[in-house]
């Protein structure tokens, strides 16, 4: 049962703050994951949690679909490797060679998958914030994705975010209506190894950024 909480105003410690900072920073995208059931009780938990975030115009656009069919799950896999292998063609050389060695996906032992759509149809919120830039009606799906990957993180699961497929695919293996628009892939499970950096850092795909790089002042 979900608690109601407290309405008095929050007041954060400092010892809150540096916990947030270290949920943020061992937030990673995992692709290695046990097999190990998550109860489904605590799942109910963190999408419930992940239905707080912010939406354009309070519209809550975000669908979330539990993939639980070993044939639905089988089509998904198949649309990775269909799309993977195309993805492949843009590298040559030692890129390429690089990208194949990379792990990109954790379908086979994720315990639970979930495809999370935005309903580009949402009656609700009446088109508040939409009409300039109806963009953000997804913007907001992924605001309710990256509130899930905390929550996630702070049970000790981790969550991947797999983009290397096939939407039309997706849509239809799924069922899901047609004015809804895949946004994301999701495998969550209880990860196999636990790494400060991300794994493209760790791999050397890609390195951080120097954060003064991309912050520009006018």
């Amino acid at each position: 049962m979900t608690q109601t909480p407290d309405p008095s105003p929050r007041k954060f410690n400092e010892e809150f703050r540096q916990s947030f900072r270290d949920l943020i920073l061992w937030r990673r995208d995992v692709r290695r994951f046990r097999r190990d059931p998550i109860d489904p009780l605590l799942m109910d938990s963190l999408l419930e949690l992940a239905s707080h975030a912010p939406s354009v115009g309070h519209c809550q656009p975000w669908r979330f679909v539990l993939v639980e069919s070993t044939d639905r799950r089988e089509e998904v896999k198949s649309s990775f490797a269909r799309a993977n292998a195309r993805a492949l063609e843009n590298y040559c050389g030692e890129p390429r060679a690089h990208y194949a060695r990379l792990k990109l996906e954790g379908l086979d032992n994720a315990p639970v998958h979930v495809a999370v759509f935005a309903d580009e149809a949402a009656e609700e919120g009446s088109g508040l914030g939409r009409h300039t830039m109806p963009e953000t009606l997804r913007y907001s799906v992924v605001a309710a994705i990256q509130t899930l990957w905390l929550a996630a993180r702070a049970e000790g699961l981790g969550l991947g975010w797999v983009s290397i497929l096939e939407p039309d695919i997706i849509h239809r293996v799924l069922e899901v209506p047609q004015t809804w628009s895949l946004v994301a892939y999701l495998c969550i499970g209880w990860p196999v190894e636990e790494h400060l950096d991300p794994e493209l850092d760790r791999h050397r795909w890609q390195q951080r950024l120097d954060v003064a790089r991309m912050i520009f002042k006018r």
